[in-house]
C-alpha cells in the first residue's frame, strides 16, 4: 500500500478517536479489534482490511474515501478562520435529497424553522452552497 494512503488512514484515526476522547482501548471496543490493532494503524504499521474501513467510515458518517484520502486531522469542524469562513462538518443527503444543517452553522447564521435558504452550485468546481436571503434583497429594485 502506498505509504501517503497509509500514513492519511493513521492520522484519520487518531483524529476520529481524540475527537471523541477515547482511549486507543475504547476505540478498540467499539470496532471489535484489539488496542494493539488500534496502535498498529495510528503508527502506519498496519491498516484496517477494507470492511474494517467501511464500518469506522459508517459509524463516523464519512466516505471511505475520505478516511483513506482526505487529512481530516488538523480541521476544527467550527474553527472561525480570520475571514470569517466556517467548516461546519460534513452532512450526509438522505431520502428526497435532504440534510441536516449543523447545529452550530444554525446559530451563526442564525437560520430559523421556516427560513428560506438559497441553493447555488458550480459544476467547474463540484461545490454547493446555501444563502439564507429574504425574498425582499432578491427582488429589491435599485
Amino acid at each position: 500500500m502506498c505509504e501517503r494512503v497509509s500514513a492519511v488512514i493513521a492520522s484519520n484515526i487518531r483524529f476520529l478517536r481524540k475527537q471523541e476522547n477515547l482511549s486507543q482501548e475504547e476505540f478498540a471496543e467499539r470496532f471489535g479489534v484489539s488496542r494493539q490493532s488500534v496502535a498498529k494503524w495510528e503508527s502506519g504499521e498496519s491498516v484496517p482490511d477494507l470492511m474494517k474501513c467501511r464500518e469506522i467510515a459508517e459509524y463516523y458518517d464519512i466516505s471511505i474515501d475520505t478516511l483513506v484520502s482526505l487529512s481530516l486531522e488538523g480541521i476544527d469542524m467550527n474553527e472561525k478562520t480570520t475571514d470569517g469562513k466556517y467548516i461546519f462538518g460534513m452532512v450526509k443527503v438522505t431520502e428526497g435529497g435532504r440534510i441536516t444543517i449543523p447545529e452550530y452553522a444554525l446559530e451563526v447564521f442564525n437560520i430559523h424553522e421556516g427560513d428560506r435558504l438559497m441553493v447555488m452550485g458550480d459544476t467547474a468546481r463540484g461545490g454547493i452552497a446555501l444563502a439564507k436571503i429574504s425574498l425582499g434583497n432578491i427582488f429589491h429594485k435599485k
